[in-house]
């Protein structure tokens, strides 16, 4: 029957007389006097250790961590031990110090200052930027290729991919489309009645929601529902290493995990632009009807009347870039992640970050386009 890990420390004089016996296991946790027996060699009274066994049983690794520890704690002291242990014991503890830590290995990293991080952000910049723009180039060629029929996408992937950011996107892009419509009408009704100008709330919402809105939260939402689950997703494979069994089997990744997810967003963020805007169209028309006492068919022609068909053409615009954005930030974090949950965890966070970060330069170098095309 095995016994629990024992540790008897005496003193005699300016000798520490260390002796271990008893079963330890890794299951088991050291006895009190294990950490008695450290604290206890920091006194400064303690000129000599002697390490002996008495009864030792069956041992593993924990120990050997023990007994390390304690002659650390010695050498710390310049205390050499004197290893009175079982053979096969004292030549692994030897082993243990065969090799002397390098010096300064354990120093701890210097904190940076904020003029240092900013050199270092700018140092690291071009790697970051270069690499980037190969990934781009990767999926780029992906495309030509599955555009000549030699790509290795299935067509069962870009299937569900579709479906994940498509129909499964519904529900939410309802809700929040239509409740940003609402918003908008009562944002503008509070200026608009002022004049008995309130038809022009159905104006205000189709040109707001048509060329821009819609898209933009159709983009913000796709972001942190399916760019983070593109990251997450890609990243995973990363650290369970299925990326490289693909390259192994001789699969390109880009072809047989990116392209699928970049074409599907690419094709559906459109399609839900549109469904977005009819929502928040919905919204501005809950509005007009049943608190600015606007007639059902007078809020629905002022809204033909007012909203050119340009606006729908330059929202599809918006949403497809976005599409583009999204899907590639997605699969490049994830493609980019770490080999660690943390490294998952962060590339997730990334890739909403630096898609939503996208989707507002997008739009801000779109808009100006527009303006200065007159469109």
């Amino acid at each position: 029957m095995e016994t629990s890990p024992q540790v008897t420390a005496s003193i005699q004089g300016s000798l520490l007389r260390v002796s271990v016996g008893g079963s330890w296991n890794m299951d088991t946790a050291w006895p009190p006097e294990a950490v008695a027996a450290i604290e206890t060699l920091k006194s400064q009274s303690i000129k000599q250790l002697c390490l002996e066994s008495d009864k030792l049983e069956a041992w593993d690794s924990s120990l050997l961590v023990f007994l390390v520890q304690l002659t650390k704690a010695a050498n710390d002291r310049q205390i050499t031990p004197q290893n009175q242990l079982p053979e096969g014991l004292e030549r692994l503890l030897k082993l243990a110090f065969a090799v002397p830590a390098k010096a300064g290995s354990d120093r701890k990293k210097e904190e940076l200052n904020f003029v240092q991080r900013v050199g270092q952000a700018t140092i690291d910049l071009p790697p970051r930027v270069n690499d980037f723009l190969n990934f781009v180039g990767d999926v780029t060629l992906a495309l030509g290729r599955l555009v000549t029929g030699r790509s290795q996408m299935r067509s069962q992937d870009l299937l569900a991919a579709m479906q994940e950011c498509g129909v499964q996107a519904l529900p939410i892009i309802s809700i929040t489309s239509m409740l940003f419509g609402l918003i908008l009408a009562f944002v503008g009704a509070v200026q608009l009645t002022q004049f008995g100008a309130q038809i022009y709330v159905a104006g205000l919402v189709g040109i707001g929601m048509l060329r821009v809105m819609g898209a933009i939260m159709v983009g913000v939402v796709m972001a942190g529902r399916v760019g983070a689950a593109y990251a997450a997703l890609i990243g995973t494979m990363q650290v369970n290493e299925e990326v490289d069994a693909l390259a192994t089997l001789g699969i390109s990744p880009i072809d047989f995990l990116v392209l699928p997810r970049v074409v599907a967003l690419t094709a559906m963020i459109p399609l839900l632009t549109l469904y977005a805007d009819l929502m928040g169209v919905i919204g501005g028309y809950i509005v007009g009807t049943t608190m600015l006492s606007i007639s059902p068919m007078e809020y629905i022609n002022a809204t033909m009347q007012m909203v050119p068909y340009k606006h729908v053409f330059i929202g599809l615009t918006y949403g497809t870039i976005f599409g583009v954005i999204i899907a590639i930030t997605g699969c490049y974090q994830g493609m980019r992640c770490g080999r660690s949950a943390q490294a998952v965890g962060l590339a997730t966070t990334t890739a909403v970050v630096h898609a939503i970060v996208g989707i507002i330069v997008a739009t801000a170098v779109i808009t100006v386009i527009c303006n200065v095309l007159d469109i």
